[in-house]
């Protein structure tokens, strides 16, 4: 049985695919604006699923989730397929589910701090190497205290607290100032503002939910709505990548290469994952993408100039669909070279000069053979989407959400005991003892006084008196002292 296919499009009357075998090697969508990059993830992301992979996207423009609904004919995608030979063709929906981190647009995305972990969250803080440090203390206090950090008012709990008790942590967590504390509260302030907040909590996104089919075998379609994400909160939509990645890698088994691969990735935007990143962050996003296709998962960035990429993430990617650049400037003439350099060559053409010339839906494309070998560049006509290309009107999208599969499973957030609850009830049980010793020692005074007041001579008694000295030789016990307090209140009630 012959391993499936992605069909990208045609050049020159002949087909251009990648290999399902190879498509967990990685790839790049790149390209200037209005060349069509989010037209060709829609060709790629509905290629996937009638593979049967299921198929990650982060939805930038607003634009991609039109996938979950048939296309329609129209002159340009007729003339577009006349100009090339498809193996099969027919307008359809993918089956798709919706994600917002807003909760607005599908169904919530959740993880909690503790699995975004110290390295990730000062990236996202942007935090200096000292504060870093005291961050990762706070999470090694957590462990040791079985404190659960689940959302960020745990964060800012755990974060006062080791403030209040900085002595005491420092000989055995390192030095922690209040005023690094301080300022990751602020920090943490600030990312707060962003909305941020709503990211951290329970349900957390279950990584089996983004890796499944539907009952034809088609892998589903996740779509993460980040066009007011990216914009209000970029950090937060990098760093929900990042630990998207992380937590692939660490809880996939290794499957070496399928036939087609259990679940692809596309990161539109690309270039945010690794803007400002710190060394540490960075070698560690090489790492996970160098070894993760050996669980079976592909990863395609999509950015607009392929540059942003670093270097030796680059190296790692097997297909290349480059769209036209522009060449207004020195340094726009200097990325197409580098760009056209990084193809095998095409001795039918010019691939430095094609780069400025090609219309919309056509892209310079290489892809892997079979064995793994990069092909010489193709200039391809891309095919056209089998869904709608553009958004689905709010009503459409409403309707898949309330039939979603996974509808009532995230909507609604849990506030379970955790961090701050926990470090709530030391506090509120440390000021009970406090005042309990307060009372005690408030109670032994009087106790005294009731014992001096007694010595003052023989007088004559009445009953209440009486029983004010009795209750007073027996305050030794703390019976005693409770028949004390309710003969006094009783005696003084009853004289107002």
């Amino acid at each position: 049985m012959t391993s499936p296919s992605l069909f990208i499009g045609s050049a020159d009357g002949q087909s251009i695919e990648q290999p399902g075998v190879m498509s967990n090697r990685h790839g790049l969508v790149a390209g200037a604006t209005g060349t069509g990059k989010t037209v060709t993830l829609q060709v790629l992301a509905e290629g996937f699923s009638r593979m049967g992979v299921p198929v990650f996207a982060a939805d930038i423009k607003g634009d991609l989730s039109g996938l979950a609904s048939p296309g329609s004919s129209n002159p340009k995608i007729e003339e577009r397929l006349k100009a090339m030979t498809l193996p099969s063709f027919r307008f359809q929906g993918c089956p798709a589910v919706f994600w917002d981190m807003y909760g607005e647009a599908g169904h919530p995305v959740r993880t909690t701090v503790s699995d975004m972990g110290p390295l990730l969250l000062s990236h996202l803080l942007e935090l200096n190497e000292t504060q870093t440090g005291v961050l990762y203390a706070g999470f090694d206090v957590a462990d040791d205290q079985g404190l659960l950090l689940l959302d960020l008012k745990d964060l800012r709990a755990l974060l006062a607290w080791m403030g209040e008790n900085a002595r005491e942590l420092t000989s055995t967590y390192g030095n922690i100032t209040a005023a690094s504390v301080g300022a990751i509260q602020r920090r943490l302030l600030v990312l707060e503002e962003q909305g941020a907040e709503m990211f951290f909590g329970e349900p957390a996104l279950a990584l089996d939910d983004i890796m499944h089919r539907d009952f034809s075998g088609r892998g589903v379609v996740s779509v993460l709505e980040a066009s007011c994400l990216v914009h209000q909160s970029p950090k937060v939509y990098a760093a929900f990548l990042l630990w998207l990645l992380s937590e692939l890698f660490e809880n996939l088994p290794e499957v070496g290469d399928l036939d087609a691969p259990k679940l692809v990735l596309f990161f539109d935007e690309a270039h945010l994952l690794f803007d400002g990143a710190p060394k540490p962050l960075r070698e560690k996003i090489e790492q996970v993408v160098r070894l993760i296709r050996s669980k079976g998962v592909g990863i395609y960035f999509i950015t607009q100039n392929p540059l942003d990429i670093p270097e030796e993430v680059l190296g790692q990617l097997g297909m290349k669909i480059q769209h036209a650049l522009r060449a207004f400037t020195p340094n726009d003439q200097k990325t197409i070279r580098a760009v056209s350099q990084s193809f095998v060559a095409n001795p039918s053409f010019d691939t430095a000069e094609v780069l400025t010339s090609m219309g919309i839906g056509e892209a310079l494309v290489s892809v892997l053979d079979r064995e793994g070998r990069p092909q010489p560049v193709s200039r391809t006509l891309i095919a056209p989407p089998e869904g709608k290309i553009g958004p689905l009107s709010p009503d459409q999208r409403s309707d898949l959400i309330g039939r979603s599969p996974l509808k009532g499973r995230y909507d609604q957030s849990v506030d379970r005991e955790s961090a701050y609850e926990m470090l709530k009830n030391r506090a509120e049980q440390v000021q009970a003892d406090e005042a309990w010793k307060k009372e005690q020692s408030a109670k032994d005074e009087g106790d005294g006084w009731l014992e001096a007041g007694e010595k003052k001579g023989r007088q004559r008694q009445g009953v209440g008196e009486a029983m004010l000295k009795s209750a007073a030789r027996s305050i030794g016990s703390q019976l005693g002292r409770q028949i004390v307090r309710g003969v006094l209140g009783s005696i003084f009630g009853g004289r107002r």
